[in-house]
């Protein structure tokens, strides 16, 4: 008995039905978000194209949005006809479809930390122009206390005036420093010029000293009492009371001399 035709053809049919496509799965894309669409996203007076799967969610979108907007996704506030779209919905569901138009608003959040970031910077930036300022005055005054010092270490004398003017100055730029408000590299710069102007007043004061009183600690003083001392014992002096005053000695060989 022969097997029947249809009998002989199954196997061929069979192996035809498996090469066969799967019309159930057919057109469904590899990673599962369905095809892929393009939104149009508005930000201010910008303007992107995000492509993605039709089925990511609005979250997945916010992700996309970071390096065209500079906004992390916690910064991000997405609407969609009107209404503000939470970050686990999904773009198809909410009828998001390509060439759909979406706009996007910066968290209240992030416009605070922004702004204080910018009121910083701003304050930041003044303190540093104040300390510049300051800097600026105590180089001129640091210019006449080294030509003071100067003079003075060439034997000459300086006014007390000049010590009072010069101090009173420094100590009006040490009060400017002192009412600038200044935080981080600001602070460190008024600092710095704090400890300047302090240098500058303790040597005006070690050069008023030196002025009041020039032989004090020279061996010029001593040179001079030295040769008015031999004068007086050249002169027959010899019990005159010793005198570190040269008036005084001059006083007394003129009554000696009378």
């Amino acid at each position: 008995m022969q097997p029947s035709s249809a009998f002989c053809q199954t196997p061929a049919s069979l192996s035809m039905d498996t090469n066969a496509p799967n019309l159930a799965t057919a057109g469904t894309p590899d990673d599962g978000g369905g095809p892929e669409i393009k939104v149009n996203v508005s930000h201010g007076p910008s303007h992107h194209e995000v492509h993605l799967p039709a089925q990511s969610t609005f979250g997945d979108l916010k992700k996309l949005l970071v390096h065209k907007t500079g906004l992390e996704p916690e910064q991000q506030r997405l609407f969609f006809r009107g209404i503000e779209k939470d970050d686990k919905q999904h773009l198809h569901q909410e009828g998001v479809k390509d060439k759909s138009k979406l706009l996007l608003l910066e968290g209240t959040a992030s416009k605070e930390k922004k702004l204080e970031e910018a009121r910083k910077q701003n304050e930041m930036s003044k303190a540093s122009e104040a300390v510049a300022g300051v800097r600026a005055e105590v180089d001129k005054l640091s210019n006449r206390v080294s030509a003071l010092e100067a003079a003075i270490n060439g034997g000459n004398k300086a006014s007390e005036k000049e010590f009072l003017v010069l101090t009173e100055l420094l100590m009006k730029q040490l009060l400017k420093l002192d009412t600038i408000e200044a935080e981080g590299e600001s602070k460190l710069q008024r600092k710095a010029e704090v400890r300047r102007v302090q240098s500058l007043v303790d040597t005006l004061d070690a050069l008023k000293a030196r002025n009041a009183n020039p032989f004090s600690s020279s061996d010029n003083g001593v040179k001079v009492t030295t040769q008015w001392e031999t004068f007086d014992s050249e002169m027959g002096n010899s019990n005159a009371p010793p005198s570190t005053s040269s008036s005084t000695k001059v006083t007394e060989d003129w009554e000696r001399f009378d």
